[in-house]
């Protein structure tokens, strides 16, 4: 989901965009980065959660500047396809987006996720400062404890670099919804999701 603004040349509209600026600054707005596979999947699973207000597809912690998709996808650039999470801090916390991320991947596979493997889609979640990580590896315990998780094969690293994915990767499940749906159903991701949470959506670790 990202902020669409029909242009105007009525001062109306400009003073609309105005007003929805000052109120998007005025939220305790904050961005975490997950990887969780293929990340026109994470995108669309991340969008469906309450108080995320923007998702960018984009690629994590690799070792050239400005990565193309075929350099991430062919190897050897060290970066992981993940998606950016700007969420609304007072609608939903850092932990309750924790909660929603675990059941949106399968943990036990940390060479890849679902049909698509190697390390462009291993599972990550990207921390930004000590808090965020603290809370994720505390997740990271109560995943294997309550949910009897051995192996757990997600890793948690510091963000040291983000870049957007290209134009056509951002909101892909909506541009193109019957390809995407073939491609989620091709590589089973919703079946072995089953497999793994049955029909959880939401964890509950911190309560």
């Amino acid at each position: 989901m990202r902020f669409r603004f029909a242009s105007s040349g009525f001062l109306l509209g400009a003073a609309s965009i105005l007003v929805a600026v000052t109120g998007a600054q005025a939220a305790d707005i904050q961005k975490v980065v997950f990887a969780g596979g293929c990340f026109w999947c994470t995108e669309s699973d991340f969008d469906k959660v309450d108080g995320v207000v923007e998702t960018i597809s984009g690629y994590a912690n690799g070792n050239i500047p400005n990565p193309t998709y075929e350099q991430v996808s062919r190897g050897g650039a060290g970066y992981v396809e993940v998606v950016e999470v700007t969420y609304d801090a007072e609608i939903v916390s850092y932990e309750e987006l924790l909660e929603a991320y675990w059941p949106s991947i399968d943990p036990l596979d940390g060479d890849g996720q679902f049909c698509d493997q190697g390390d462009s889609y291993r599972p990550a979640i990207f921390y930004g400062n000590d808090a965020q990580r603290m809370a994720a590896e505390t997740s990271k315990e109560l995943v294997a404890e309550a949910h009897g998780l051995n192996g757990i094969g997600v890793a948690i690293e510091e963000l040291n670099s983000f870049y957007p994915a290209e134009d056509y990767h951002q909101d892909y499940y909506e541009k193109n919804p019957i390809r995407y749906n073939y491609y989620r159903w091709g590589c089973g991701r919703d079946a072995r999701l089953g497999e793994v949470w049955g029909e959880t959506k939401r964890l509950s670790l911190f309560d």
